[in-house]
């Protein structure tokens, strides 16, 4: 266990204090050291005292690579349009000089890093539920717990500014260490979420899907997305330790994040990868075109099967593969597609799968692969510019960050970032959930509603369930 900082330590935060000096210019400093192994929840829920409300936890399928940071040490945010918040999110991030000190070189998910993400339309105007949500927000934990290939790393960052004192900073770096392992909290993932009302709009969403089906028969559009929203209120506050550890254990082929944004908590598990980058390697992935799974092994291979071979989902699915391989096409050499998609099964559902790769153009950086793909045809619709018009006239809801992409870039242009389905905002008794279904020529409104449905039970079963279907 690590409990004092060495003298190494001590030298690199001095030096990093007179370059800034010098160069009149914050610097941000990261340690980075292996240590015990320590249950990320755990770590979560140390931060509640000192860091309420500036926590966020990120883990990958199968559960091979997790981070959790806690504190704020920096927020990078804005509410301009599309473009533009891409560009100064990765412009405002380039901007400060990054010194990392660690026992292990170059090890992706440790470091200096942003964890955030964007809304899906900052045109939209913005609901009451989104209120405290701007368009872009990203920060740089004051401490992060990474689980790489079951190794476990502990970062401390810091900014250091040219009006710092050297005794302050190394102070700094040793309260984090002390405070990572204390663990003052109590954890209860056993109380249950008990609601008490539910509100959904079936009736305005029906209309919204008839509607959009007529749009696209007279060939305004090729596809567009629906999304709708049911509202849960519970008995007492949601326990969200609980719903965490609950996606984490029922969710194990899906990305489970949570982004808390002061009172609130955007959660959720999604199966949509948006883009990776590891060094040169990008890969994106197509998933659209879905099916319930079986409660038998012999009826989800049937279920599955008829999934492969129907034509209203392929047509779904090829718009999508369609848009992200130009997209991809666009800032990649040697982009690869598989010809026929495949299924991807998570508890409740089964998709079709195309994954996407390429190798990086020289000068393109993660977040303008980003910009490039989202909202992809799976969330938006197709074309892109006409599916987004729609949507805002259509759409019964405020989508806020829900279908936005969400995740994190380091200081070498690595990271990853998935679509933010799947997903709910928390706040106190209250939970907003989200559930969207793509809408064709061949689209039956009660279809795309039972659809939904489906699509809710990931959040819904984590909350702790409801007692009838009327949702």
């Amino acid at each position: 266990m690590i409990t004092t900082l060495d003298h190494t330590i001590k030298e690199f935060i001095q030096q990093a204090l007179e370059e800034a000096k010098q160069t009149n210019q914050s610097v941000i400093v990261s340690s980075v050291k292996e240590v015990d192994a320590m249950d990320p929840l755990h770590f979560f829920a140390s931060g509640e005292e000192l860091s309420l409300g500036e926590r966020f936890v990120w883990s990958t399928p199968e559960r091979d690579f997790t981070m959790v940071g806690l504190g704020n040490e920096l927020v990078i945010e804005n509410n301009k349009e599309s473009k533009q918040r891409f560009q100064e999110i990765e412009k405002e991030w380039k901007r400060f000089p990054k010194k990392v000190i660690s026992d292990r070189k170059n090890e992706i998910g440790t470091g200096p890093l942003l964890f955030g993400g964007f809304s899906f339309d900052p045109i939209k105007e913005k609901s009451p539920l989104w209120d405290s949500f701007a368009e872009a927000k990203f920060v740089l934990p004051t401490t992060m717990l990474s689980i790489v290939q079951n190794k476990t790393y502990l970062t401390i960052n810091k900014i250091i500014s040219p009006y710092d004192e050297l005794d302050v900073c190394i102070k700094h770096f040793e309260n984090s260490i002390e405070l990572s392992h204390s663990f003052p909290y109590s954890l209860d993932c056993e109380k249950v979420n008990e609601f008490s009302t539910i509100e959904y709009k079936t009736s305005e969403w029906l209309k919204a899907v008839q509607q959009a089906t007529k749009d696209i028969q007279s060939k305004e559009m090729d596809k567009v997305v629906l999304a709708r929203e049911v509202h849960l209120k519970f008995t007492e506050k949601i326990n969200s330790y609980q719903v965490i550890n609950n996606l984490l254990k029922e969710q194990p082929t899906s990305y489970v994040f949570d982004f808390e944004n002061g009172n609130q908590h955007f959660v959720g598990a999604t199966p949509e990868r948006l883009v990776k980058k590891k060094n040169t390697q990008v890969l994106s992935t197509c998933l659209a075109g879905s099916i319930k799974r079986g409660n038998t092994k012999e009826q989800d291979q049937k279920l599955g099967h008829q999934l492969l071979n129907d034509d209203k989902n392929l047509i779904e699915h090829n718009i999508v593969v369609k848009m992200i391989k130009a997209a991809i096409d666009s800032c990649c050499d040697e982009v690869s597609v598989p010809e026929y998609p495949t299924l991807y099964k998570t508890k409740n559902i089964q998709h079709l799968y195309t994954p996407v790769k390429g190798i990086a153009k020289e000068g393109i950086s993660l977040l303008s692969m980003v910009e490039r793909l989202h909202p992809t045809p799976a969330l938006g619709g197709y074309p892109k510019d006409k599916a987004i018009e729609k949507i805002r006239e259509r759409e019964p809801m405020h989508r806020g960050w829900y279908a936005g992409p969400i995740g994190w870039l380091d200081h070498d242009n690595n990271g990853e970032f998935v679509v933010a389905i799947r997903s709910g905002l928390l706040e106190g008794q209250n939970a907003a959930l989200f559930a969207g279904c793509g809408i064709v020529e061949e689209s039956d409104p009660k279809s795309e509603y039972l659809e939904t449905k489906i699509k809710l039970k990931p959040m819904l079963s984590a909350l702790g369930g409801i007692v009838n279907e009327d949702w």
